[in-house]
């Protein structure tokens, strides 16, 4: 993407959204558990203020970047929690005026730095548009979890654009973070936009494709959803492979959700 202003804008808006779902909680919403063992809505907001701090850390001082690598190594199986449980324990208002500021901050600094810039990250490192792409798929994923907890149905955008394109880039990495071998052949990938539009991703004349809604396939490479629950079909043995693996954040394999109807 050479011009990374228009995901940096969606971001910024996908913030907004779940900004106005979380400004008017009571203390007693704050607590109310999520789908994510032991984090409640406070846990989530407390997550993504986290990250957006490391995010600007990345972008604007990458020894303090450093220094905070440096602390995940040392406690690799606790530190996302560690960071989300500091943030969950401040009062509601505290958190929440932390994670304005912070998305704003990130979002300035996103603007201001070169388009073609690099930036280190817990992964391979980041452009610009990649690190902006990753905080929406994060602040949208996570905005599921809070809405899940507060029975509130979220209207899906075309913002969801960049998290398909992500899913879609993210296929060798889902398959080798599984241990399993990597397709030599790319795939064809067809998606209904919430919009009505079709996106599309891969060769026309592809063997194995993947077609379905957007929203659905959002779902499953950010693991919000079980396959079994969701409209994706899959042609071809290694994209059927593929749907029980996706996933386009960096980590581990994640668990996922287990199916609505039990185990399949």
């Amino acid at each position: 993407m050479s011009d990374p202003t228009p995901v940096i804008d969606d971001l910024r808006e996908e913030s907004a959204e779940l900004d106005r779902l979380v400004a008017g909680l009571g203390a007693e919403q704050w607590a109310l558990a999520t789908p994510a063992p032991r984090w409640t809505v406070a846990h989530q907001i407390a997550h993504l203020a986290w990250t957006d701090h490391s995010s600007l850390l990345a972008v604007t001082d990458q020894d303090a970047f450093s220094r905070e690598v440096e602390k995940a190594l040392a406690q690799p199986g606790d530190f996302v929690d560690n960071g989300a449980e500091e943030g969950a324990a401040k009062p509601p208002a505290r958190l929440l005026a932390d994670w304005r500021a912070g998305r704003e901050a990130l979002d300035q600094a996103l603007r201001a730095a070169p388009a073609r810039a690099r930036f280190p990250w817990y992964g391979p490192p980041m452009s610009v548009a990649s690190m902006a792409t990753a905080r929406l798929m994060e602040t949208w994923a996570h905005g599921l979890d809070i809405a899940d907890a507060l029975g509130v149905t979220r209207t899906p955008t075309d913002r969801l654009r960049h998290i398909a394109r992500l899913g879609v880039r993210t296929r060798d990495f889902a398959f080798g973070v599984h241990g399993q071998p990597v397709p030599f052949e790319e795939f064809r990938v067809e998606l209904t936009a919430p919009s009505g539009e079709l996106w599309t991703y891969g060769p026309e004349d592809a063997d194995d494709r993947v077609t379905g809604p957007a929203l659905d396939f959002c779902l499953l490479v950010t693991q919000r959803a079980h396959r079994a629950d969701l409209a994706l079909e899959a042609t071809g043995p290694d994209a059927d492979r593929w749907l029980d693996l996706a996933q386009a954040f960096a980590g581990p394999p994640g668990t996922g959700r287990a199916p609505k109807g039990g185990t399949p």
